[in-house]
C-alpha cells in the first residue's frame, strides 16, 4: 500500500526530530528566493497543504502592505515562482495586497486587500482593508470574504473598517483576524478621544452579506458572515479584566478545544491590554469562547454597532483572562500566541524570574503556566508548533531553535538548527509535513547596498 507524502512526514517526524537533537551539521539551510524585491512571510500560515509551496507578499519598505503589488508563491524544491494575485497600477499608498495565509486543506489563500478607491489623501489604512480569497488554479479572481459597510444603518454580518492577518481555523470553517473600525476612527479624529481601538473578529460561511453601495466604493459585499468577538473599552478599570486593545491572536486547537466538561468549544486566544492597580498598561493572555452561531446580538449591543459604538460580540461569547502578571515583578505577556493543534496548550512570551523573555505554555482552561525555554539571552520570537505537537521552534540569539515539550532538563530538550548570527531572522513557519522550517532574512543584493527580505528553508532531514 502506498503511503502519501504528508502522512509519511507526520509518521517520520519524531524520528526526524530525534536526529535533529543530536547535531547541527546535518541541517541544510537553503535560500529559495533571490529577486530584488521583498518576499515577506509576515508570520502567517505560509506553507501549502502539501508543504510544496510557500506564499508571501511583496511589500515595500516605505509603503508596507499598501505598497505590496502582488501575492506570489515559491516552490520549496525548485524555487519556481508563480503569481497568485496582482493589484493593477498599485502605488506606495495602496491599495496593496499582503499578509497572506494558505487554507489548511485546500489550494486557496487569503490575504489583506486595501479598499479602493485609494489615493495619497485616502490611502491604505488599518481601517480601510478587507480579506480576499484566491484559488491557486484561478489566480487574480478575488473572492471578498468579509463585507464592509460604513453607511448608517449598518448591516449585521458586515464590519465597518479593516480586517488584518487573516487565519483559517485548521478545519477551514472559520477565519479569524484583528480589526480596526473606521466609524470609531472618524469619532477619534473629530473629538480627540482615543476610541480607535484594535480588537478581534471572526467570519464563517453562514451566508453572503450584501450592503448599500452608495459610498464611492468604500462598501463591499462579502461571501462570509462576520462579527467582532472581543469587547474593548477606552479606559479599563484598573485591576479589572477590561481591555483597551486585543491583538496577536490565533485559533485554539483546530479552531476549537475540549473543555473540562468534555464540550468542544470554538475559541481564539489573544493578548489583551489591561490596567494594573497602579493604572499602568499591561499585556495579558486571554481566550474568547465563540458560539457556534455568531448571528445573534449579545448583551452589549447590536452586532453591527451604532453611530457611537463599536460592533459588539454575539450572544454566547465569553471573554476570559488566563494570565495575571500585572502585579508581578516582571509584568506583561507578548508575542503572537499559538496553540497546539490538539488544543491542550497555548504558547506566549513572558519574563522569567530573572526578567528574561522566555516561552511559556498554559491550558486554554486556565490554571498554572509552565516555562518551556530557559535561554540566558532570552527568546526573540513567538513559537511555532510542530505538526505532532511534540516540539516548538523559535528564535534566540538570531538562531532558530527546536525545543521538545517534555519533562527532561532544558539542556536536553533544545537544539539549534541555524547558527548564532549577527543578523536577525523573522517570520518562522513549520511545514505541515514536519520536514521544513521556513523563515525570512535580509540579504544584500549583489553589487548594491540595497537589502531585500528573502525566504530560506531549513531541511530537518
Amino acid at each position: 500500500m502506498k503511503m502519501t507524502r504528508s502522512i509519511l512526514g507526520v509518521l517520520l517526524l519524531p524520528m526526524l526530530l530525534i536526529g535533529c537533537l543530536q547535531t547541527e551539521k546535518q541541517f541544510k539551510m537553503i535560500q529559495i528566493t533571490s529577486g530584488s524585491y521583498n518576499h515577506d512571510l509576515d508570520n502567517n500560515d505560509n506553507f501549502s497543504p502539501d508543504s510544496k509551496w510557500l506564499v508571501y507578499d511583496t511589500r515595500t519598505a516605505t509603503g508596507g502592505i499598501g505598497g505590496s503589488p502582488s501575492i506570489e508563491k515559491v516552490n520549496v524544491e525548485t524555487s519556481v515562482i508563480e503569481e497568485l494575485f496582482v493589484v493593477k497600477k498599485n502605488q506606495l499608498y495602496g491599495p496593496g495586497a499582503g499578509a497572506v495565509s494558505y487554507h489548511p486543506a485546500e489550494n486557496r489563500v487569503i490575504f489583506i486587500h486595501g479598499v479602493e478607491p485609494c489615493s495619497e489623501k485616502n490611502p491604505y489604512q488599518q481601517w480601510r482593508r478587507t480579506g480576499v480569497i484566491v484559488e491557486d488554479n484561478d489566480p487574480n479572481i478575488p473572492i471578498f470574504m468579509d463585507a464592509r459597510d460604513i453607511t448608517f444603518p449598518y448591516t449585521p454580518g458586515a464590519l465597518r473598517g479593516g480586517t488584518h492577518r487573516h487565519e483559517w481555523s485548521k478545519d477551514g470553517k472559520w477565519v479569524g483576524y484583528t480589526y480596526n473600525d473606521a466609524i470609531m476612527k472618524a469619532i477619534e479624529d473629530s473629538t480627540g478621544q482615543k476610541v480607535n481601538l484594535r480588537t478581534i473578529g471572526v467570519s464563517t460561511k453562514l451566508h453572503p452579506v450584501l450592503v448599500d453601495h452608495s459610498c464611492e466604493g468604500e462598501n463591499i459585499n462579502g461571501e462570509w458572515f462576520s462579527a467582532v468577538v472581543v469587547k474593548v473599552v477606552t479606559n479599563p478599570v484598573p485591576g479589572s479584566d477590561e481591555i483597551s486593545n486585543a491583538a496577536s491572536d490565533s485559533w485554539v486547537g483546530t479552531g476549537s478545544y475540549v473543555t473540562k466538561t468534555g464540550k468542544r468549544q470554538v475559541a481564539r486566544a489573544f493578548i489583551g491590554k489591561v490596567r494594573s492597580l497602579a493604572n499602568q498598561p499591561v499585556d495579558e493572555l486571554f481566550v474568547v469562547d465563540i458560539p457556534d452561531s455568531i448571528n445573534q446580538p449579545g448583551e452589549f449591543g447590536p452586532l453591527e454597532g451604532t453611530l457611537k459604538t463599536f460592533p459588539m460580540p454575539p450572544k454566547g461569547t465569553i471573554q476570559r483572562r488566563l494570565t495575571y502578571t500585572a502585579e508581578s515583578a516582571h509584568p506583561g505577556c507578548g508575542g503572537v500566541v499559538r496553540s497546539s493543534s490538539d488544543g491542550k496548550w497555548i504558547t506566549y512570551l513572558a519574563s522569567d524570574a530573572k526578567g528574561v523573555q522566555q516561552i511559556f505554555i498554559i491550558s486554554p482552561d486556565g490554571g498554572s503556566s509552565r516555562q518551556i525555554s530557559a535561554h540566558s539571552a532570552g527568546v526573540q520570537s513567538c513559537a511555532r508548533w510542530s505538526p505532532d505537537n511534540q516540539s516548538i521552534c523559535y528564535q534566540t540569539e538570531n538562531s532558530i531553535v527546536v525545543c521538545k515539550i517534555s519533562d527532561e532538563p532544558f539542556e536536553k530538550r533544545f537544539q539549534r538548527i541555524t547558527p548564532v548570527s549577527k543578523e536577525e531572522l523573522s517570520n518562522i513557519v513549520w511545514s505541515p509535513d514536519g520536514r521544513n522550517i521556513a523563515f525570512n532574512k535580509l540579504v544584500k543584493a549583489e553589487g548594491s547596498k540595497e537589502v531585500w527580505k528573502q525566504i530560506f528553508v531549513v531541511k530537518l532531514h
